[in-house]
């Protein structure tokens, strides 16, 4: 498979995915179904020219995400046969029991396509769901739910697309769009101060977030003029505490709380005054959204 059709790679980049990012994913799943060979149980029992309509359905309520990568994996299977007849939007809020997206097409592709396009469906959607719970836990506060790079391999752009959808924001997409000192960085350059000043030597355009450990650190780094400052395994309190001397030595240095963060404890943290909470079990381990395929 080299490319996507021109409706579904419109569908991608109006949503904001990388078309070659998803056409990767797409092929690598499917390659893994297919490497021993065609869908064996299907060309066993459903005839050729047997065509259906395909309803995807959550069992549950949650958060819909990767509507348009499921589209891409019926795209990739079915090509120009069949026809996409009703969608929600990702982002769109699910009822358990409403159809999120219906198709009509050959059954055998429709089978064939079946898992891949509900593993990403599923897990997209799981992530943006618990997003949207944590987003809605620190509402009114004025802080931002952000994702680490504590991602699955080889899906980091489609998990951060769905925090997106989920309401939260990204952080850092790689290690080369922007700089975050953390503790061992410290160590090999000798202090906080000497790895920020490093850091804007070497590469000054980027976005510079620094972890600190404890106040004394924080103060160092804001001195330093750090644009950024990762409050690591801070209490409550010391958020609190943090937010003030940020506001009185450094007030366009932003704070991110991370480490010790449960959705129960979200609001607290997030009503200190700090800026963002680094959740990386958004993409680490979110649970799946049950969905699934009925034909009809």
């Amino acid at each position: 498979m080299t490319e996507f059709s021109a409706g579904v790679e419109k569908a991608l980049v109006a949503d904001g995915l990388d078309v070659e990012d998803v056409l990767r994913v797409v092929t690598t799943a499917l390659a893994e179904d297919l490497r021993y060979g065609p869908d064996a149980t299907t060309a066993a029992t459903v005839p050729a020219e047997a065509r259906a309509l395909a309803e995807i359905t959550p069992r549950v309520n949650g958060v819909l995400a990767g509507v348009p990568v499921a589209l891409a994996v019926f795209d990739a299977v079915l090509g120009s046969s069949h026809e996409v007849l009703a969608t929600r939007q990702d982002g769109a809020a699910l009822v358990g029991g409403e159809p999120a997206l219906v198709i009509r097409g050959p059954v055998r592709g429709l089978l064939t396509a079946e898992r891949t396009a509900l593993n990403l469906l599923c897990h997209l959607s799981g992530v943006a769901t618990a997003t949207a719970a944590w987003v809605s836990e620190v509402d009114g506060t004025g802080c931002a739910i952000r994702d680490t790079r504590k991602t699955s391999p080889g899906l980091r752009l489609l998990e951060k697309y769905a925090v997106r959808c989920g309401g939260g924001a990204n952080h850092r997409l790689g290690l080369g769009d922007a700089v975050l000192i953390k503790d061992n960085h410290v160590v090999a350059a000798g202090s906080v101060t000497a790895a920020l000043a490093a850091v804007r030597e070497h590469a000054p355009q980027l976005h510079c977030e620094v972890e600190v450990d404890d106040l004394a650190q924080l103060e160092e780094a804001l001195a330093a003029g750090a644009d950024e400052v990762l409050l690591d395994n801070f209490t409550p309190e010391q958020c609190a505490l943090a937010v003030v001397r940020r506001d009185a030595v450094s007030p366009k240095t932003r704070l991110e709380s991370s480490g010790g963060l449960r959705l129960e404890n979200a609001r607290a943290h997030a009503s200190t005054g700090v800026d963002y909470l680094a959740v990386g079990s958004l993409t680490h381990s979110s649970p799946a959204l049950d969905l699934g395929m009925d034909l009809r």
